[in-house]
């Protein structure tokens, strides 16, 4: 068996079903939700190529996308995709860290698919100068030896295929994620009383605001501080990664980008009156297809100004703002490490249950 890894130029856009870079990227998306549904026992968790297409041509935050092909057994000269790999870095000038991740089909694995695929996006990593590889990866459970995560929370099973193989890699565990989900609808009656109780209890001092799709102007700076803080504030374990500093352009420019995309932000935001400043965020990633889950991406509380309800405040606020504006979707999902037990106490709160668990996994290139 032929193994063939390369780039693929991932396109602008996906009108043309004949372009050969269309039909590559489609495919490899389809085989990215197939392994994640493997994975997870579920496809929740899967996104559509018009979703992610956004994510592949964002400026600051580049992204490179590989494929594995072997003959295919339908005719001389055709080959299919059997595996996908990709690296994202960031634009700064002597960034240490790439994001890596391999996917390979069930039936390809353990014929060297996999490492063919790693080689290439190692390599790739190498020569955008990062010294530190970071994975994140599904495990799903199974009997026998675990491998526990250093940070005391969480843990995979040791004789797990990707378990297997990272460790072979000289990978390490550092961290494991916890999918969690909410099943909607929530009782409209209970969510505003449970609002209520959270702005009373969070004080005068302390605002909730919101908004959708794009941050309006006044706010767009204390957001990029936020989410510059994401990268500082929130439990990395010894993934040790570095400040990510969003600035008001990147912000502008991303949001401009994602518009694309059939999806929908909404975000709740907490000012702190005494200052105008927002303290505290949180965004949800609402599909046009109102059949798919919602994701929760970022959540945070200012380090300074935690221990007044402010993280379930936001995400109350949040939902909120998804039951008036855009219901009817079946659930939220969202990952918080399995050492964040604050975070993890307000979903649980809010009624979201475990649904699987990713390692999160560093290999240091010097």
């Amino acid at each position: 068996m032929t193994i063939e890894v390369r780039r693929v130029s991932v396109p602008r856009s996906l009108g043309d079903d004949t372009d050969p870079n269309v039909v590559d990227y489609r495919r490899a998306v389809e085989l990215r939700n197939l392994v994640e549904a493997l994975g997870y026992g579920s496809d929740d968790f899967a996104s559509s190529a018009e979703e992610d297409l956004p994510s592949w041509h964002r400026e600051h935050e580049p992204r490179e996308l590989f494929v594995a092909t072997v003959p295919d057994a339908r005719g001389p000269g055709r080959r299919s995709i059997v595996g996908r790999g990709f690296v994202e870095t960031r634009l700064e000038d002597g960034w240490p860290v790439a994001w890596i991740a391999v996917q390979v089909l069930p039936e390809y694995r353990g014929r060297g698919v996999g490492t063919a695929v790693a080689d290439a996006v190692e390599a790739a990593a190498r020569e955008a100068g990062a010294t530190r590889l970071l994975v994140y990866v599904v495990s799903p459970d199974a009997p026998g030896e675990r491998l526990r995560a250093p940070t005391g929370s969480g843990s995979v099973p040791l004789g797990n295929d990707e378990v297997r193989f990272l460790l072979g890699r000289g990978y390490r565990l550092e961290q494991v994620e916890r999918g969690s989900r909410l099943g909607l609808p929530l009782d409209a009656d209970d969510l505003a009383r449970s609002l209520d109780d959270a702005r009373r209890a969070s004080g005068a001092d302390y605002w909730l605001v919101h908004w959708i799709g794009d941050t309006p102007a006044h706010w767009r700076k204390d957001l990029a501080m936020l989410l510059t803080r994401m990268s500082t504030d929130a439990p990395s374990a010894g993934l040790d990664e570095p400040e990510d500093v969003w600035t008001v352009e990147r912000l502008v420019a991303q949001q401009e980008s994602d518009r694309e995309a059939p999806v929908t932000s909404l975000t709740a935001a907490v000012e702190y009156v005494p200052t105008g400043r927002l303290v505290a965020f949180s965004e949800l990633s609402v599909s046009d297809e109102v059949a798919r889950p919602v994701w929760q991406e970022d959540t945070l509380v200012l380090r300074e100004h935690r221990g007044h309800g402010l993280g379930l405040l936001v995400k109350l606020g949040n939902l909120q703002q998804l039951h008036t504006e855009r219901p009817g979707h079946p659930s939220v999902l969202t990952f918080n490490a399995e050492e964040n037990r604050h975070m993890l106490a307000i979903n649980e709160r809010l009624g979201f249950v475990p649904v699987g668990y990713e390692g999160a996994w560093r290999k240091d290139l010097i």
